[in-house]
């Protein structure tokens, strides 16, 4: 695919430090030799060498020995983790006993070794729930400056031949994590999937904001909810390309666009589309992906300070080491937008 070709060469070209927390988890594994193996990022292991050696012999994996191996089970290794962390939760009543424990839990245990400046991403999920990984990243990375909702991202890679979107490719936000956003935390989502756009999919974000109406079609508190999450979008970052409320169609199609929406710079012409709650955007790219044909890549998560990503435990080798790929240029972006 052209789009992680690219992705892979920017990996490449500027090579990240990545922890994966599971670390004898075998489908894991083959994504760190592949992606020791092509050079795409420097590969941070966290677990037992004897049992991590023992999984890679088994596995044929002749690449697994450069990868950095933090043994939980080491105290000389722990004790700084179980200090930044007990530094970052003593607030919180966190006894150092408790940081202990806590900086040997191989999920944040990768989290702190991002905050200590060792690692730049983390990629997670394949045998742990969602809740568990962002549950780590929430308490040791924590948001972004100016964000407090962490949201999931899809890159939609439609079809050959549909007029949608920039060069056949369609963002779509929140489809992964917060049910019912408020305007604020709807905002958020906008000013976050716009940097998703830049940094993953290479595009320059057109955002809409979806509802039933199009400006003022319809009356009703969700709409009123999209429009002051538009204008609190706007305040935030004037720079943003941003319309809504506006209908789907509105949105993409520019003969709709410009009958409901004339005037509008974004209608008709949008490639991202923020999605008014985290039904809606599921059953829209889960539709899109099985009746429409695309191609879903994703969730990215978006909106921490650092990118951890979580997977799905179903996931395949190739799933792991294609978001190995785009946290590395998660952490690319955030390093160039300091």
């Amino acid at each position: 695919m052209e789009l992680f070709n690219t992705l892979k060469d920017k990996a490449v070209a500027c090579k990240q430090r990545i922890v994966l927390p599971e670390s004898t988890e075998y489908r894991t594994l083959q994504a760190a030799n592949q992606v020791i193996a092509e050079g795409i990022a420097d590969i941070i292991l966290i677990g037992e060498p004897s049992d991590i050696y023992a999984k890679t012999e088994e596995l044929c994996l002749t690449h697994i020995n450069q990868a950095r191996i933090v043994n939980p089970n080491d105290p000389a290794q722990i004790e700084k983790y179980a200090e930044i962390f007990f530094e970052l939760r003593k607030s919180k009543g966190i006894t150092m006993d408790e940081a202990r424990i806590k900086a040997k839990d191989p999920l944040y245990l990768g989290c702190l070794l991002i905050k200590a400046g060792e690692a730049d991403g983390q990629v997670a999920g394949a045998k742990n729930t969602t809740g568990n990984v962002l549950r780590a990243a929430f308490q040791v990375i924590k948001t972004a400056p100016g964000i407090s909702a962490v949201s999931g991202a899809f890159l939609m890679l439609l079809p050959p031949g549909l007029p949608y979107g920039t060069d056949g490719m369609l963002v779509f936000a929140d489809c992964a994590v917060i049910p019912a956003p408020k305007a604020e935390e709807l905002a958020q989502i906008a000013i976050s999937t716009a940097k998703t756009a830049r940094d993953i999919a290479g595009i320059e974000p057109r955002i809409a904001m979806l509802s039933f109406s199009t400006k003022g079609s319809a009356s009703h508190e969700v709409v009123a909810k999209v429009v002051k999450a538009t204008q609190l979008a706007r305040e935030a970052d004037p720079t943003l390309a941003i319309d809504g409320e506006l209908q789907a169609d509105a949105a993409i199609v520019p003969s709709v666009g410009l009958s409901k929406a004339p005037g509008s710079t974004i209608a008709g012409k949008a490639n991202v589309l923020v999605f008014p709650n985290l039904e809606v955007g599921n059953i829209a790219y889960k539709l899109v992906q099985r009746i429409g044909g695309a191609q879903a890549v994703g969730p990215i998560l978006q909106g921490l300070a650092r990118p951890v990503n979580d997977l799905s435990r179903g996931c395949s080798p190739e799933d792991i080491y294609k978001t190995i790929i785009i946290t590395c240029n998660q952490a690319i972006g955030m390093k160039n937008n300091k």
